[in-house]
């Protein structure tokens, strides 16, 4: 039937599942006219109508706990705002453990939920059971209860919230697909349907499934691939408990919801089967797929031992649906950063109904303001790769991601499947030398070396996972002590190098950078880019290569972002381009006491601290080649980073490697480098500074100029807000702790506690294996005029897994604070 469709609308939301309403029915509320939602069949009919429905609250970072929270709160009041019944009721949950690393971090998880303001306790085992009496006590040993977390009907929230968005003025049109997303000028202009096109000033893609192929019509990598989800609903069990709390037991990769008067059982197997490789149909709704009894049974047949009553319970429905998951397990939120005004919201990895409220809220904040509301890092598109679009990869990823949602949450856990995408022109070299490789934006990097010794012995460099000390501790303790004591070497071919050239490259850099980049060239200028409210946006160096010529050095994980910030930056009439030059150029970092003594034997360059002082670069011979040396440093040390040809790489490394025993020269890893960067207290962007970061309130003033020459093109974004910031004085401060005993381990979102009171959580953590402890930084609050001494004369203890151990705070960094080796 031909329905009439506006030829022009605000915004064009593609799907109509539960994420696609929530985020009509958000920029409702925020006073958007001329929403419109199309959905290419029935609404819910994709994966919604057959989610599992639980909704809970506790999520990896503060700022995904708020869009949890968010989404509960939404939920128990969304009936009572639209008449339409939501099934919504907070029941609340358990999660057990079966082992002491499990209670590891579930106890971890609790302090943090409590810093969140997630209400959790800590059961024994024996409450697991008096609260939940089906449960099969063998091995349990304790678990956490969240009340507040709860369940929902998944299509009726869905339809509750599309009916909220009809009655503040959406439209919704059912049975219309879209068939080409139209564009011009790097700008979305609208989309081609079956029925007719419609004008756009922005588009959402909330396709689930379908949602990469909704991104390449757009010329847009939106990286997720459906996989089977199992679950069965047992026959009707008499006298179940209709209040039971919903129940995980992630060790075995089950989870189990009273659901209306049955029991659901649900499972994240270990390995998964990733569904819809050579496309969906187009006549795919409220469809099923087939059963595989065989894969589920190992689940089952744990989830019967460890719920006996469903030995008798016989089973109403083997349910077989497909979800879909991204290759790091956190959904895809956010304007793509390959056409402006088109957003994504997509791949929920089975959290979808319990994220949607808050992600639909959040990104309607984002397009109604043109910027994240908050720091959204964790769910942000932009951390993906171009590559990581690749189907074959996806499939591949897709096995392993869904188990991983169930698996240990160990720190610094690696992903096993899809590896070896990209790597750097010293891959072997270094393989051959005992690297264990880690993965960060598909690069393979070192991030620690198993000695030659142990190596002969036949063991090898992997992973023993553990949230105590880990079986590459003491390797990683021996290459932090050669970058303190003698030198080390880093391959950081990895950095993203953007190359910023044009006659107003200099005025665009000007414009965006708070730090002042009209430099002579060969100087080197560490520096934020912010955002309007004076939150760190990115953080990196920028050299001047020539009057018209920069490279802009950022980390692997943000190139992406951090260049698409760019180039929206720059204006239309502005002379300038910027490019992605990361693969041109390998990285070698040498640093530490004896880096001079290592280097200068091999360049003629003169590299004493007069004629080569810090935050400098120049081109220089080396060896028989050529390399770009930048003396700049990221652990704290004298070093240089040498920026070296891709094809002359192996060659640089082979020519320092041959007079590596003259000076203690040893390979180090990414472990060792970030336990060096935090002794130095240097902050880390997604961690410790983000987009709601102020750069003043995260220490980082030095690096602010308010005086500098003003860009052509206006004040450097975000100066209004730092000069209201002085003037308003600061609200909280980023301090350095260090734990008083030895033995703990620091990762990120340990409480912090002042004078017994909670007041922040830590940023992130490392060992510093210098300074004798674990060492974390961390936001505290400061009242108007309180002094630096003021605020560290408190007590200070930071919590691990519901332990508090005395810390000494610092507002100066606890290694080098006067930066004297960096500068030697």
């Amino acid at each position: 039937m031909q329905q009439d469709l506006p030829r022009h609308a605000r915004a064009v939301i593609i799907g109509g599942g539960v994420i696609g309403c929530s985020v009509a029915y958000h920029l409702a509320k925020l006073g958007w006219k001329d929403v419109v939602l199309l959905e290419r069949k029935q609404l819910t009919c994709g994966t919604t109508w057959h989610a599992a429905g639980l909704i809970t609250q506790l999520r990896a970072s503060h700022n995904l706990t708020r869009l949890a929270k968010y989404s509960q709160e939404l939920y128990g009041g969304l009936e009572a705002e639209t008449g339409a019944a939501t099934g919504f009721k907070r029941n609340g949950s358990i999660s057990v453990a079966l082992n002491d690393e499990r209670m590891e971090e579930l106890r971890r998880g609790a302090a943090m939920a409590r810093v969140f303001g997630v209400e959790i306790e800590e059961i024994s085992a024996a409450e697991c059971l008096e609260r939940y009496p089906l449960l099969n006590g063998e091995g349990v040993l304790g678990g956490v209860y969240l009340p507040k977390d709860g369940q929902g009907d998944p299509g009726n929230i869905a339809l509750a919230l599309a009916k909220g968005a009809r009655q503040n003025g959406v439209r919704i049109f059912e049975n219309i697909a879209v068939t080409a997303i139209h564009r011009k000028d790097g700008r979305v202009t609208g989309v081609a349907t079956t029925q007719c096109d419609i004008a756009g000033d922005h588009v959402v893609n909330c396709a689930g499934m379908w949602g990469h192929a909704g991104g390449r019509m757009a010329g847009v990598t939106v990286p997720l691939h459906a996989c089977e989800h199992f679950y069965i609903l047992t026959e009707g069990i008499p006298g179940l408990a209709r209040d039971l709390p919903s129940l995980r037991v992630p060790d075995e990769q089950s989870y189990f919801k009273e659901d209306a008067g049955k029991l659901l059982v649900g499972a994240f197997e270990p390995v998964a089967k990733p569904w819809g490789m050579d496309g969906i149909s187009e006549d795919f709704c409220f469809d099923q797929l087939p059963e595989d009894f065989d894969h589920f049974e190992p689940i089952l047949e744990a989830a019967i031992a460890r719920l006996p009553i469903l030995e008798t319970a016989g089973i109403h429905t083997f349910f077989n649906g497909p979800e879909s998951f991204t290759p790091d397990d956190r959904y895809l939120l956010g304007e793509a950063p390959e056409l402006k005004n088109f957003f994504v919201a997509a791949g929920f990895n089975s959290i979808g109904i319990g994220s949607a409220g808050g992600a639909g809220q959040a990104l309607a904040q984002w397009m109604d303001r043109g910027e994240p509301p908050y720091d959204l890092w964790d769910v942000d598109i932009r951390r993906m790769q171009p590559f990581q679009g690749n189907r074959t990869y996806l499939f591949r990823r897709a096995t392993e991601v869904l188990g991983l949602l169930y698996a240990d949450h160990f720190p610094y856990r690696q992903y096993a499947t899809a590896r070896g995408v990209r790597q750097t022109a010293l891959h072997e070299r270094l393989e051959a030398r005992g690297a264990c490789f880690g993965e960060l934006a598909g690069w393979e990097r070192p991030n620690w070396y198993l000695p030659e010794a142990e190596r002969a012995q036949g063991q090898k460099p992997e992973y023993a996972y553990s949230w105590k000390r880990r079986n590459w501790f003491e390797h990683s303790a021996a290459e932090h002590k050669a970058v303190r004591e003698a030198v080390g070497l880093f391959d950081m071919s990895s950095f993203a190098k953007i190359r910023v050239e044009g006659r107003d490259a200099l005025d665009v850099l000007q414009k965006v950078s708070a730090n002042n980049v009209d430099v002579e060239p060969g100087r080197i200028v560490y520096t934020q880019w912010l955002n309007p409210r004076g939150g760190v946006t990115a953080d990196l160096t920028v050299t001047r290569l020539s009057e018209t010529r920069f490279i802009v050095i950022t980390s692997a994980a943000t190139g992406v972002r951090d260049l698409s910030w760019l180039q929206r930056a720059i204006p239309d009439e502005a002379h300038c381009i910027a490019w992605d030059a990361t693969s041109a150029e390998a990285v070698l970092a040498i640093m530490g006491p004896n880096a001079r003594d290592q280097l200068q034997p091999l360049t003629p360059a003169d590299l004493s601290n007069d004629a080569f002082p810090f935050a400098t670069a120049r081109e220089i011979e080396f060896g028989m080649g050529l390399v770009r040396a930048h003396r700049i440093t990221y652990v704290g040390e004298l070093g240089w980073e040498l920026y070296i040809p891709t094809d002359q790489a192996r060659h640089i490394f082979d020519t320092i490697i041959e007079r590596g025993a003259d000076h203690g020269l040893r390979l180090c890893g990414m472990h060792a480098l970030d336990s060096c960067r935090i002794e130095k207290a240097f902050r880390h962007f997604g961690h410790d500074i983000s987009d709601e970061d102020h750069v003043l309130e995260a220490g980082l003033g030095f690096a602010v100029k308010l005086d500098k020459p003003t860009s052509r093109f206006g004040d450097f974004t975000g100066r209004a807000a730092v000069l209201a910031k002085k003037e308003e004085g600061l609200s909280q401060r980023l301090l350095q702790f260090r734990l008083n005993d030895p033995e703990p381990l620091l990762y990120h979102h340990e409480p912090i506690w002042r004078d017994g009171r909670q007041v922040g959580y830590l940023t992130s953590g490392n060992y510093g294996h210098h300074l004798g402890a674990a060492i974390g930084l961390g936001y505290v609050p400061c009242a108007p005029g309180e002094t630096p001494a003021e605020m560290l004369a408190g007590s200070y203890e930071i919590e691990v897994a519901g332990e508090r151990f005395a810390a000494e705070a610092s507002l100066k960094p606890l290694y080098d604070p006067r930066s004297e080796r960096v500068r030697a």
